[in-house]
């Protein structure tokens, strides 16, 4: 039904709009911001993970309504596996894929890095100067891999809605 499939390429470009948006917006505006308001990493390290953990809350029903909407938009594509390699929409679509599966892995583990326990040693001053600047720095890595695999996602997802 073309209504239905309408609405949901219109919920699945909302959802990749929060999710790449925001992370874009946390890199990109926040954290550059968050540098002139503070002199102190724990403090900067501390709002961070409050933002990120906020986002979180309408980040990751994006990423799964991402997931779920884009397994619908490619059930036909996918109920003929032969065509994923033998076609250009295949393989397309296959590098999408896995660009997907990279970005649950490394959404993953920069999550895991944040964990409550790591946050309550920061707010106690538990952790050295020199452990609070390495998590920075792997927390730094990790959101921008992520914004770059988003933006490589949405790279793909135009070439598949140009038929390329």
């Amino acid at each position: 039904m073309p209504i239905v499939d309408a609405l949901i390429t219109w919920v699945h470009l909302i959802s990749a709009s929060i999710w790449v948006g925001g992370s874009l917006f946390i890199g990109v505006v926040l954290a550059p911001l968050l540098k002139t308001m503070s002199e102190s990493v724990e403090e900067r390290l501390e709002i961070m993970i409050r933002v990120g953990r906020k986002f979180n809350r309408i980040a990751i029903p994006s990423l799964g309504i991402l997931i779920i909407t884009g397994l619908y938009n490619s059930q036909y594509i996918l109920s003929k596996p032969e065509t994923l390699f033998s076609t250009n929409y295949g393989i397309i679509l296959t590098i999408k894929i896995m660009l997907v599966i990279a970005l649950i892995v490394t959404f993953a583990i920069h999550v895991r890095m944040i964990r409550f326990d790591i946050e309550k040693k920061i707010e106690t001053k538990e952790m050295s100067q020199e452990s609070i600047q390495k998590l920075r720095s792997k927390i730094i890595s990790l959101g921008r891999i992520i914004v770059f695999i988003s933006i490589a996602i949405l790279l793909m997802a135009a070439m598949l809605d140009a038929g390329i």
